[in-house]
């Protein structure tokens, strides 16, 4: 393996295998290229970021060295600083000047839905695994994008099931205000009404935030049981932190929506101790997801997220389907990746939908205290396993129009 850096103005590094074979005639230019496309230095950079990068080189090392491909592989990557219009014209470039063939990552909604669509517009593959909002596969779906990881439907058939069976049953959101936060906010809701809850109300804080203080005051005068953070990455941990600074906790309980390890572990156990949450991936489940995630650890010295273990996930199923239809042509390559059950580290027995959507198995988790955590990043009891068929839209809910009703 050998790594050679581009040119500048794409901001990535480039892998190629060595030794190469004979190249196939149906790559396209002889290489199948990736770029990753996330925030490297912003709100989303500890969940995604330059895990992410790592985590989709380690797919693309470990499936030149077990599947030895006929094809030169190479990675991309820049920083879309959660900004749409700068992804999409990232995706433009990297498509149009660099021969990109699929596009990963994709953390914040707004990025996800720009790119996606540039990318269906130019027949390349859009590999979604840091984005959530179910528009993605729903609504705004189309045939060449792929949603990985999770997304707002799934978490609160966990987490705000399992706080209104706890006893949580008045509800209040903080939410970040744009397409993510908005869906997360409605899913929940949905969900904490069907399960015998109420709502009391809701504000939107600005997207990215940083001080928390007249959405916190507003939540606590709701009297609610229940705040509900609709938000991720720094927001979440900056509510949380400034929660605990009012004396809002533990009066009121605090339920992060879509909370990651690594927050958890910015937060310490002594502030998220006892607190729910609903994910794709635990580093620490099982014999194959801690063989993986240690090998992660000894390059980034932290355990993945389930957005950095999905981008793995996500690449090395595309460059199974790639290598097994002979071409990097989208929808050749799409039938395979559908007609291909996941079985690796990540999910077991996943099924990649017409509307886009990887049906997997999703974990309803909760945090450790710290007297209950005997290794670092011991963070999590797994409570619940959620069966795919029920943590994600049901065919017949979707509207999606490639879904057959």
């Amino acid at each position: 393996m050998k790594l050679r850096t581009l040119a500048p103005a794409i901001a990535a590094a480039a892998l190629a295998a060595q030794p190469v074979l004979a190249q196939s005639a149906t790559i396209s230019d002889g290489v199948v290229k990736l770029g990753v496309l996330t925030d490297m230095s912003g709100t989303y950079s500890d969940l995604a970021g330059p895990g992410a990068v790592e985590a989709t080189r380690m797919a693309i090392e470990d499936f030149i060295a077990n599947e030895k491909p006929d094809f030169k592989i190479e990675m991309i990557s820049a920083d879309h600083q959660n900004k749409a219009d700068i992804s999409a014209n990232k995706a433009r470039e990297w498509i149009d000047t660099a021969q990109v063939d699929a596009i990963v990552d994709l953390v914040t909604t707004s990025t996800a839905l720009a790119v996606m669509k540039v990318a269906n517009e130019k027949n390349r593959i859009s590999l979604v695994t840091g984005a959530g909002s179910t528009p993605i596969t729903n609504e705004q779906c189309n045939d060449t994008t792929v949603h990985w990881a999770y997304d707002t439907y799934s978490l609160p058939v966990g987490t705000a099931k399992a706080v209104v069976q706890q006893g949580g049953k008045s509800w209040y959101f903080i939410t970040a205000d744009y397409a993510f936060g908005h869906s997360l906010e409605k899913n929940t809701a949905d969900v904490v009404k069907k399960s015998g809850g109420k709502v009391l109300g809701s504000v939107r804080h600005p997207f990215p935030g940083s001080d928390f203080s007249s959405f916190l005051l507003s939540a606590q005068a709701s009297g609610a049981q229940v705040i509900g953070l609709a938000n991720a990455g720094n927001d979440t941990i900056n509510s949380i932190k400034q929660a605990r600074e009012f004396g809002i906790t533990p009066k009121q309980s605090l339920a992060g929506l879509l909370m990651f390890i690594s927050d958890v572990h910015s937060l310490g156990l002594d502030a998220t101790g006892g607190m729910y949450l609903t994910t794709g991936f635990y580093w620490d489940r099982d014999d194959e997801t801690r063989a993986w995630s240690k090998r992660y650890f000894d390059k980034m010295k932290r355990m993945p997220t389930m957005v950095q273990a999905g981008d793995y996930s996500a690449v090395y199923h595309y460059l199974k389907a790639v290598k097994s239809a002979g071409t990097d042509e989208a929808k050749a390559v799409m039938a395979k990746m559908r007609a291909t059950p996941v079985n690796d580290f990540f999910a077991k027995n996943g099924q990649l939908r017409a509307d886009g959507r990887m049906v997997h198995d999703m974990y309803l988790a909760q945090v450790k205290k710290p007297s209950e955590s005997k290794y670092p990043w011991d963070y999590y009891h797994i409570r619940q396993v959620i069966p795919g068929a029920e943590a994600f839209i049901p065919p017949a809910e979707s509207a999606c129009p490639l879904m057959k009703k």
